[in-house]
């Protein structure tokens, strides 16, 4: 498999080259040997990492242990895919439209999700006056 690129290689090639790669790198790495240093506190790991770059050492780190949600938050997320979404068609003024992006921007949420927001917002509160 050497010397051979990943468009050169049908699915089950990739798999198996990238499941050799994960063994070889987990026998590499010790579990409890990270290149990184212990920190005392979120506040000393942002001060490291705002001087520092994990850029050489990346593919040192230990893989991360698998996160498991506990079960109400596992029920809620199936309850939450559950409800699916009916797709509509909503024409916006573009000043509108630029306006929603930029403040989902500034609160880190897609703009599609926000006006959700604004229009749960408007329903609850339009429900609260009838």
């Amino acid at each position: 498999m050497r010397g051979r690129s990943a468009r050169d290689m049908d699915a089950g090639e990739r798999r198996l080259f990238r499941r050799n790669q994960v063994r070889q790198m987990k026998k590499k790495l010790s579990p409890t040997t990270s290149p990184l240093p212990k920190f005392q506190s979120d506040r000393d790991a942002a001060e490291y990492f705002e001087r520092h770059s994990v850029a050489g050492v990346w593919d040192r780190l230990p893989e991360a242990p698998s996160a498991k949600p506990s079960a109400p938050l596992a029920r809620k997320i199936r309850d939450r895919h559950a409800s699916v979404k009916s797709p509509i068609s909503l024409r916006l003024a573009p000043e509108q439209i630029a306006a929603a992006k930029h403040i989902a921007a500034a609160k880190s949420v897609g703009y599609q999700t926000q006006l959700r927001m604004w229009i749960a917002e408007g329903i609850r509160r339009e429900a609260n006056r009838a």
